[in-house]
Formats: structure tokens, C-alpha cells, sequence
């Protein structure tokens, strides 16, 4: 049985609500993550009296845990929002494993005092999109939260239309978002500002405890820097679309962090838009890498009476090259190059403006340039010459590389993937499991957890999106 602590409950009241969670009705397992939870050193299958799976749709509380809501605000689409919070989910406490510790949430947990007129739940097709995206971030090594299972029962609520309830619990190193800063920054609780920077630094930044107190608030404020830039720097290398990078889901540990919206790119599209309500394209795929810096400026304000406002400004300088060092090793090792050269960065960029021109599949692309004569490479760009143009400089530059073709090929093969989690193979999975049947659902998530290993009789999966799934919308709605 699970058993809790909960530090974040010992803090200052204002930082919270204790809640309890409304459970769901005759509940059932709708996807366990056993591996997960072998990680974090519990079985969900060992639960002979049904205790666990009422504990995780909202049931009893298990020992130790103390239920609460996090308050905190947000710039979404670029307007504060004063308070925002928990509105459907709650910490449950936090799980000591001889690996580390990690936070349990509970989301779909019914209703809080930061609710907002909504109904507390989420619906399974949005339990299972986050399910299907943490786990296939995380077999792709982009740092994230994860997801230790699904459960459902006989509630329903209303969306657009009657849909099944469901809660998914959240697996993460932490909940605190810069939008937790900002909520006590803008609100004038000044104090409450450092107990949180203090309590962020002693659990998640313990390298930095013993600087002096001067300078452990500035270090805390780059090392935040250095994990987003990382965290960015991996999403546009796997071609992955966050959809709502408001400051409300921006880790202050630099995981990808409350997933709605999302998209992984089909056809390579620099300006890709995967969240249907952006209607702007303020959170466009390559716009990303400039919100990162405009929602780390917004957490350096937030820290404004902590650290000077030119050692804020030093910092923030440092993204930038932070993450275009990351993102061109990241391509570069994609390519199979093993040391950067001058011209790299053009070629680099030169195939993704082919890319772009020839709307190829992203992920394809770079897989079948293990083989440079493959065929699903040369399918993806009916501009067969500028195909070849490309290829002639890439081979040239395969001369310069320290490394044989065998090994570059079985590294290529090793950092591209085969299966990512495509939007139309998420939908199929969840309108499968929404009618009881979840063997796509179960399909999907094993090729998504060894997403560069060939599997036999998989084709489907490792496809080019089929044409009606262009038609797909996804929004904010859960």
C-alpha cells in the first residue's frame, strides 16, 4: 500500500487548500503504467480488496496523504489572470522511493475552491491524451511528468456533449509552476515569495543550499533558466508542440508540464499550430523557443524582490545560447554527426526549409536518413531534386565525420524515432477505449515505450499520417 508524506502541506496555509476528492462510482483500471509504478516501487496489481483502485479514482485517502489544491496564478495568452489554481485535481503527497521523491496528483478529482465554475472532472479523452503524451515524451528522454494509470466508473459529465468521467494521477519531481510565484508576487505577499524559493531550492535544487543567501536566489533563477532551455531545446528536436505554454504550466523544474493541446508533428511545419482555440499562433511550434524567454522574464519579475534587476537581466541573457547549444547538438546527433563544423548549421536548416517546402513527414524524414537510399526518405519530398541537391552537400559532409557508416547508422536509429505518439493514433485509441475496447490503446503504448525499436507487423503505426486526420482539431477542453 501506498504510504505519504506531504512538505508541501507543512508550508504556509496560503499556498493551499486542504480538499478531499470526490470518488467516482463503481470504478474500474483503465490503463495501469506498471513499469512506472515498478519504478516507484508499488504494484498496482497486488490489490486483492480493491483499496488501491478506490484510492486513486478518489476514494479513501491512503495513509499519509493529505489532500490539497495549490493555489497559484498565470499569464495565459499573455494576460495575467490573477488567481487561477487547482480546479479539478489535488496533490495527494508525495512518495518516498529509494530512487527519490516523487508528487502523486490526482486530476479529475472533483470540485475545489479554485473550480472556477467548472465541475472538478476530466473526461477520459482527456485522461488519456495526457497518459499516451507523458509516457511517449518520456520514452523519447524529453523530461516531463508522468502518468501512473487511468481509472473510470458509471459518472459522466458534459463537455460538448456527455462524456465519461475519469481521474489520471500525475506522477511529477514537482506541481510548483512560475505561475505559483507570480500569484504571491502580484498579490504583495512578499514573504510568501521567498518560503516558496526556499522551499524550491532545499527540494529540487539542493546543489545550491549551502551558497550564501545573496547569490541562492539568482542561482536558483538559472538554474530554472538552464532546465527550460533544455526542456525547449528537446521539444523542437523531437518535433513536439506544447499548445498552452502559459506561466501556469511552466515547471520550476523544467519538465514538460499539463498537457492539453499538444501536438507531435505529422508533416514538418515550422509555424504548426496544434491548439485549435490559438487562434493568434502565440504558441505555434516555432514560436516556442521565444515564449520560453518571455515566460522566464515574467518568473524573473515575479522574483523581482529577491534578486537585483541587472543580475535578472544577466541571467535571462543566458537562454539563448543555452538552447541553441542544445538544440544543435540534438540535430547534429539526429544527422549522425559527431563534431560540429561550420557549415552545419546550414545544412541543418537548409533540410528543414526542404522540409517545409515539400510538407514531409518530420519524423519519417530523419528516420530514413539512417539509409540515405531508403525509400520512405525519397517518399516524403516530391521535389526529388531539391531532395538530391540536399543529399549531395550531406554526403559530402559524411566524408568529414569520425565515425563509420555501420555506427552511424545504429546511433541514427538509436536518437530517431519510428513510432511517436501521431494525433490520429491517439484518437483511435481513445474512441476505442471510450466504447470499451482498449487493445488500440494498448497497441500504441507498447510501441510508444521503445519507440526506435522496428517491431514486426507494425506498419500502421510507424506510417505517414493518413489525410483525413489533417481534419483533426484539438483544444483546451478536458
Amino acid at each position: 500500500m501506498l504510504s505519504f508524506d506531504n512538505s508541501f502541506a507543512r508550508l504556509d496555509v496560503n499556498f493551499y487548500t486542504h480538499n478531499a476528492t470526490t470518488p467516482l462510482h463503481n470504478p474500474s483500471w483503465i490503463i495501469k503504467n506498471n513499469a512506472l509504478a515498478s519504478e516507484l516501487e508499488i504494484s498496482l496489481n497486488n490489490d486483492p480488496e480493491n483499496k488501491l483502485l478506490r484510492a486513486l479514482s478518489g476514494g479513501q485517502p491512503l495513509p499519509g496523504s493529505q489532500p490539497l489544491a495549490m493555489v497559484y496564478a498565470g499569464h495565459q495568452f499573455g494576460q495575467y489572470v490573477s488567481q487561477l489554481g487547482d480546479g479539478r485535481g489535488v496533490l495527494l503527497g508525495e512518495l518516498k522511493t529509494s530512487a527519490g521523491q516523487w508528487d502523486l496528483h490526482l486530476k479529475g478529482a472533483g470540485l475545489t475552491p479554485y473550480s472556477r465554475g467548472g465541475d472538478g472532472r476530466a473526461v477520459l479523452r482527456s485522461s488519456l491524451r495526457e497518459y499516451i503524451a507523458s509516457e511517449a515524451l518520456a520514452a523519447l528522454d524529453v523530461p516531463g511528468t508522468r502518468a501512473l494509470c487511468v481509472t473510470s466508473g458509471t459518472d459522466t459529465v458534459w463537455r460538448e456533449t456527455l462524456e465519461p468521467a475519469a481521474m489520471l494521477v500525475r506522477v511529477a519531481k514537482s506541481h510548483v509552476r512560475f505561475g505559483s510565484f507570480e500569484f504571491f508576487h502580484y498579490s504583495g505577499q512578499l514573504e510568501r515569495v521567498k518560503e516558496l524559493a526556499d522551499y524550491c531550492i532545499e527540494k529540487y535544487y539542493p546543489e545550491i543550499t549551502n551558497e550564501q543567501r545573496s547569490q541562492r536566489y539568482i542561482s536558483f533563477f538559472k538554474s530554472v533558466i538552464k532546465r527550460t532551455a533544455i526542456l525547449i531545446a528537446k521539444w523542437q528536436a523531437v518535433g513536439f508542440a506544447h499548445g498552452v505554454m502559459n506561466t501556469d504550466n511552466m515547471s520550476i523544474v523544467g519538465d514538460t508540464f499539463d498537457f492539453g493541446p499538444y501536438g507531435f508533428m505529422d508533416r514538418y511545419n515550422e509555424a504548426y499550430v496544434c491548439n485549435h482555440s490559438d487562434h493568434q499562433g502565440r504558441y505555434a511550434f516555432n514560436a516556442q523557443p521565444g515564449i520560453g524567454l518571455w515566460n522566464l522574464n515574467a518568473l524573473g519579475h515575479a522574483l523581482s524582490s529577491l534578486i537585483e534587476t541587472a543580475d535578472l537581466q544577466e541571467a535571462l541573457a543566458e537562454y539563448e545560447p543555452q538552447l541553441i547549444t542544445h538544440y544543435s547538438a540534438l540535430m547534429l546527433s539526429k544527422l549522425g554527426l559527431v563534431e560540429q563544423q561550420p557549415d552545419d548549421a546550414l545544412l541543418i536548416n537548409s533540410l528543414l526549409s526542404l522540409m517545409q517546402a515539400n510538407g514531409a513527414d518530420y519524423t519519417l524524414t530523419f528516420r530514413g536518413l539512417a539509409n540515405i537510399e531508403s525509400s520512405v526518405l525519397v517518399q516524403q519530398f516530391s521535389d526529388k531534386a531539391g531532395l538530391q541537391a540536399w543529399l549531395t552537400n550531406y554526403r559530402a559532409r559524411l566524408k568529414n565525420n569520425d565515425i563509420r557508416k555501420e555506427q552511424r547508422q545504429k546511433h541514427m536509429n538509436e536518437v530517431n524515432p519510428l513510432y511517436i505518439a501521431r494525433n490520429h493514433l491517439a484518437q483511435e485509441a481513445i474512441e476505442g477505449a471510450e466504447n470499451g475496447d482498449y487493445t488500440e490503446l494498448h497497441n500504441l503504448m507498447q510501441l510508444l515505450a521503445a519507440p526506435y525499436m522496428e517491431q514486426p507487423n507494425q506498419e500502421k503505426y510507424a506510417a505517414a499520417a493518413p489525410a483525413w486526420s489533417h481534419a483533426l482539431k484539438v483544444s483546451c477542453s478536458s
